[in-house]
């Protein structure tokens, strides 16, 4: 079974390609959207015609025959340590360190040239021993029965990973994301989005993220691997 679909030029990360939470949420929806791995293999591009082929256990997502990104079932094992308080994850937002200097400032989700009911304006600071920050999504991110579309919450668990370990990272991309869901998630109410290291070997770091609701209790969490840029020669 194929399916067509394309990536607006709102859901960007960079300023030419999509953001990569939610290109790999796109592609999840087709496990549910829960217990998925995505593999990012190039950047999705933006505005053009996508098919999503899907077969046996695993589903791709391509461009004039080129693979974009692939999909599979996967469990997600994920050890999400405690999040901060709701006032203490949106005190940490002053401390964004995108606020700054932004690597893709007009990212749908933590880019601040996005301005409110645009972007998701996701900004996780320091918070300890991890980054946090909150996110309140709003109506037009969900579905008829006020529940936010998983590509959005997929696309929420993707920033706030790479500026828990953006000083090891430097100028990086997404490489794979891998995503459990507890329960749904209702657009307006308050969540505490976490991000934390996990590891660091090259150019590879592997984090996890996490959004909470206001009272402590786990509503999503992912696995990631982001992928530090070579430097161009010359």
């Amino acid at each position: 079974m194929d399916e067509a679909v394309s990536v607006a030029r709102r859901f960007r990360g960079p300023p030419d390609s999509g953001n990569g939470g939610y290109v790999a949420g796109i592609l999840a929806k087709h496990f549910g959207g829960s217990t998925c791995n995505v593999r990012l293999m190039m950047p999705p591009p933006l505005d053009v015609p996508l098919r999503v082929e899907i077969g046996g256990s695993g589903a791709l997502l391509l461009h004039e025959g080129q693979a974009i990104a692939e999909a599979a079932a996967a469990e997600v094992d994920v050890k999400v340590p405690p999040p901060p308080t709701a006032a203490a994850a949106r005190a940490a937002e002053a401390r964004f360190t995108g606020l700054a200097d932004h690597n893709f400032p007009g990212c749908f989700v933590c880019g601040p040239d996005r301005s409110p009911g645009d972007g998701l304006r996701i900004f996780p600071g320091a918070a300890g021993n991890q980054v946090a920050a909150t996110w309140r999504p709003s109506d037009d991110l969900a579905d008829e029965d006020g529940l936010v579309r998983t590509e959005y919450l997929w696309a929420a668990l993707d920033c706030p990973g790479y500026f828990a370990v953006e000083q090891q990272a430097g100028l990086a991309v997404l490489g794979s994301l891998a995503v459990v869901l507890h329960r749904p998630v209702r657009a307006g109410e308050t969540l505490i989005v976490t991000g934390w290291p996990i590891a660091s070997e090259g150019r590879k770091h592997r984090v996890g993220t996490a959004l909470h609701d206001s009272s402590g209790q786990l509503a999503a969490a992912a696995i990631a691997t982001w992928v530090t840029l070579r430097p161009r020669s010359g």
